[in-house]
């Protein structure tokens, strides 16, 4: 095992985050700083001060319960985005805009229920 995998292996945890329009910074409980576009988690791009400010540290990582939001110390150091589709971004913003809130189970659920576009034409 390579030393950059050795040292995600072991476990680091989260002390604090801060969210600007700009960047995600996370400061580690061994003494570095991480940081992130914001832009590479959209819901924290789109979140109010408050709602980026009510975030929860566990063993894992960070999540904002408000915008249901969150990711991995491990995924952080990696560089990962967020994984979620462009749908289920709009999905979720269309609904912010109406005062509504939504969770990833209503997305989820809404596309069970839709049919499914059709992929090819039928022929004359």
């Amino acid at each position: 095992m390579s030393s950059s995998a050795a040292e995600l292996e072991r476990t680091v945890r989260a002390k604090s985050v801060a969210v600007t329009d700009d960047a995600i910074t996370v400061k580690l409980d061994d003494g570095r700083s991480v940081s992130v576009p914001t832009k590479w988690y959209p819901r924290l791009l789109y979140a109010t001060p408050a709602e980026r400010a009510n975030y929860e540290i566990d063993s894992y990582g960070i999540s904002w319960p408000e915008v249901e939001a969150d990711f991995s110390i491990r995924g952080i150091l990696l560089g990962h985005k967020s994984g979620e589709s462009t749908a289920s971004l709009k999905f979720w913003l269309n609904h912010r805009r109406k005062g509504r809130k939504v969770t990833v189970e209503d997305y989820i659920k809404k596309r069970r229920t839709q049919p499914h576009a059709r992929r090819f034409r039928k022929s004359a």
